[in-house]
């Protein structure tokens, strides 16, 4: 249930002045299940040995546990001022998620943002999930889950492109990126779009640690077309090094899902790339989906995911998952999944995200698990 606290109350407790305001939002979801896996590995490193099969209390099967709470301040004229803070949280243990610090958690690891929106679009300024992870999960049949989708396909190409899963700076493309500044523009047609530009803040450097990105997005007609454009400058910086403007992050995405009586059809190609050093880091992904919903409370998905190292044909990943979903109420699903990667060369693509494999394994993983929204 959302809980709703009412701004100018609570600043009359304390004395303060204020705005009128409407309410504020709590909300969250927790997401747990149990994991069995068929190897496993102790980190994402291109080094780490298979220490065998994992069973395990796991959070995040469909999506991570996350809370936050947000807010919206009717400024009249049809514009309103909103924020949001939400931070991933891991149900097993309790700690809050990763930052872009290596090793460091944060409580508002997703999002801490504020914004405007009006007629003409919105703005929003501060931590946020990128465009690009939107415009890649609603162009995925298995809508880009922790479980075997787009986005643990993403996952792959960056732990191929030597991410090591310690921190949310991730080597090619980005989930969440800090002190971004993100324009949404309204509908129009059922085209709509996306433009993101994050300041790296680098003093005597322009474009040090500079985060920028563009979406386009169609949906109409049961169809939806995403086209997806995200460049980084200094990405994954080594410990202590200074930002120089190196652009070293690279990524396209072309996506398609079709859905009709039912029925959901879903393609992607995407290219991630080192742009300075294309010669070491230049990855293609391609993606297939299929799913149908027999009735509103339940559905079965299943998608197929190939990862290719463009510069060793021995580096390739194929991936493939089923699963089903079943709504015991408005708040709270059930969900059972399984999964198979055949990883060849030093590729270490993950059914689940975050539980790696070792290089070149071929994996299995099963997870049945419960989600709770409030």
């Amino acid at each position: 249930m959302k809980v709703k606290w009412v701004i100018a109350a609570a600043l009359a407790v304390t004395g303060s002045s204020a705005y009128s305001q409407s309410s504020v939002t709590l909300y969250g979801v927790v997401d747990a299940g149990l994991l069995y896996q068929s190897t496993s590995a102790a980190s994402f490193s291109p080094a780490a040995r298979n220490v065998g099969k994992v069973y395990r209390f796991k959070d995040g099967g469909i999506y991570s546990s996350i809370w936050g709470m947000k807010g919206t301040e009717d400024i009249g004229g049809g514009y309103s001022v909103n924020f949001r803070l939400q931070g991933v949280f891991d149900s097993g243990t309790g700690r809050f998620g990763l930052s872009d610090t290596p090793g460091v958690a944060a409580q508002f690891n997703q999002v801490a943002s504020v914004g405007i929106a009006g007629p003409f679009g919105s703005v929003t300024a501060g931590r946020q999930i990128v465009p690009m992870a939107y415009a890649m999960a609603e162009t995925d049949a298995r809508s880009g889950q922790y479980f075997d989708s787009i986005l643990t396909a993403w996952i792959g190409m960056n732990t191929a492109a030597g991410w090591t899963g310690t921190s949310t700076n991730a080597a090619i493309g980005a989930l969440y990126d800090s002190n971004a500044i993100v324009y949404q523009s309204p509908t129009f047609a059922g085209v709509s779009a996306a433009l993101e530009y994050a300041p790296g803040g680098v003093a005597g450097s322009f474009q040090g640690g500079t985060r920028e990105s563009a979406v386009l997005k169609y949906s109409n007609y049961g169809l939806k077309l995403s086209g997806v454009y995200y460049n980084g400058h200094d990405t994954s910086p080594a410990p202590g090094a200074v930002p120089t403007g190196f652009n070293n992050n690279r990524l396209w995405y072309l996506g398609a899902l079709y859905t009709i009586k039912g029925f959901s059809v879903s393609a992607s190609y995407s290219n991630g790339k080192n742009p300075s050093h294309s010669d070491q880091v230049n990855f293609d992904l391609v993606s297939f989906g299929l799913g149908y919903r027999f009735a509103p409370d339940f559905q079965v998905t299943s998608g197929l995911y190939y990862l290719k190292d463009r510069n060793n044909s021995t580096n390739k990943s194929t991936e493939v998952a089923a699963g089903a979903e079943y709504s015991l109420s408005k708040a709270t699903l059930v969900y059972g999944q399984v999964g198979y990667v055949n990883n060849r060369g030093t590729m270490t693509q993950t059914v689940t995200y975050g539980q790696p494999v070792a290089p070149g394994m071929g994996t299995t993983a099963v997870m049945m698990g419960l989600r709770h929204y409030f």
